[in-house]
């Protein structure tokens, strides 16, 4: 079965939520359909603009409530509906996900995954982590700060020891986030203290089992994809991957298909719905899952996308904090954006417009910068320079 790329591009941005229409006042339904449909929102500590986990519902949504969103992450235990935890990096998922990582946190716990620094408390350090355990056993939720050592009263060893010995931790599922405070810090605590008992206690399936259901969901969120695309979505390796891949297929799960100018071999899922159009604006977040792998973002819109966070300011194409602008079927314009909260001002620095960009994309482009200041409570948007690439 053969699709042209413009198909591909409409599978994939409805399977990703775009092409409906925004609800009036988005509700905590609303929100939780939109965390169901892309299974997680990806973590990010930058808050120049707003913390990334925010920003793929409002793309979908519009201007919801950011509250309803903490209050599912970060709740009581009763109410909680999300969770943290390594799925693509740092994500906040849904509940009924849980099990289905349960392997990758025994993997972890035995050593086998994780950076040098982190695998040392599954092996030789494991008593300094048990260490830690214990004190947030016997006193409950704590910071790393909690933790500081050096020459302090604590008698903790060296920070950097006490995050590895968290972190390792964490991977293994031993503890997980109880919730955020002040510069975005994980106040940690035992799992079962955080995730809800009824999710706790759901039982484990197999490796294979949750592999299989991970690359299930990751087909459903993106529509079509190559095998690639398909382990990026929860960071699976081919030996994780490959398997699930080959069983969905003969299951008809996912359906073999060659996407023009694709190279590679391709997979639709079975449900993926194949609009005649999809229309729509949204400014897209660098993590967002439609853009977030760099490769298939080119592939399915001929757009080269770089974070420049890390990059020198005079070595900068675009901007500091960069956000695509999705223009019904197509990335027309990449802007360069800033909360300045002091001021109550949305800073778009710079705007820089893709070739052939379709004559109205400034005037749609500056609804979406509105509706943006309204939702983070900026009164004015400001406009710096406007770049053609042309």
């Amino acid at each position: 079965m053969g699709i042209s790329i413009g198909e591909a591009r409409r599978i994939a941005l409805a399977a990703q939520g775009f092409g409906r229409s925004r609800p009036s006042v988005p509700s905590a339904r609303h929100l939780r359909s939109t965390a169901n449909r892309l299974h997680l929102f990806q973590i990010d500590s930058v808050n120049v603009l707003t913390r990334a986990h925010y920003l793929p519902a409002f793309a979908r949504l519009g201007g919801y409530d950011r509250a309803l969103l903490e209050g599912d992450a970060w709740g009581a235990t009763r109410q909680r509906l999300m969770f943290e935890y390594w799925a693509h990096e740092a994500s906040l998922l849904p509940l009924d996900l849980h099990p289905l990582l349960r392997w990758r946190m025994a993997r972890a716990e035995r050593g086998e995954i994780g950076y040098q620094a982190l695998r040392r408390f599954a092996l030789e350090r494991r008593a300094e982590a048990d260490a830690v355990l214990e004190r947030i056993t016997a006193e409950g939720p704590l910071t790393a700060a909690h933790f500081e050592n050096g020459s302090s009263r604590s008698g903790w060893w060296e920070w950097s020891h006490v995050k590895h010995a968290l972190e390792w931790l964490f991977w293994s599922g031993r503890i997980t986030t109880a919730t955020r405070r002040g510069g975005f810090a994980r106040v940690y605590d035992l799992t079962e203290r955080v995730i809800p008992p009824a999710v706790v206690e759901l039982p484990t399936p197999s490796a294979e089992v949750a592999q299989c259901a991970l690359i299930e969901r990751s087909a459903r969120a993106l529509g079509v994809a190559t095998a690639s695309d398909l382990r990026d979505y929860f960071r699976l390796k081919p030996a994780e991957a490959d398997h699930a891949i080959a069983d969905l297929a003969e299951d008809g799960v996912l359906v073999p298909v060659r996407v023009e100018g694709w190279s590679q071999k391709a997979w639709m899922h079975r449900d993926a719905g194949v609009p005649r159009r999809v229309r729509g604006a949204a400014l897209l977040a660098p993590f967002d899952p439609l853009i977030w792998e760099r490769a298939r973002t080119e592939r399915l819109f001929g757009f080269r996308y770089r974070i420049e966070i890390y990059v020198p300011l005079d070595r900068r194409t675009h901007g500091y904090y960069v956000l695509p602008f999705l223009m019904d079927e197509a990335l027309v314009a990449r802007v360069d954006l800033k909360a300045d909260r002091q001021a109550g001002l949305l800073l778009a620095h710079r705007i820089t417009l893709e070739p052939a960009t379709p004559a109205d994309t400034l005037d749609r482009l500056r609804i979406e910068l509105d509706r943006m200041a309204a939702w983070l409570g900026l009164p004015a948007v400001r406009i710096g320079a406007v770049v053609d690439r042309d």
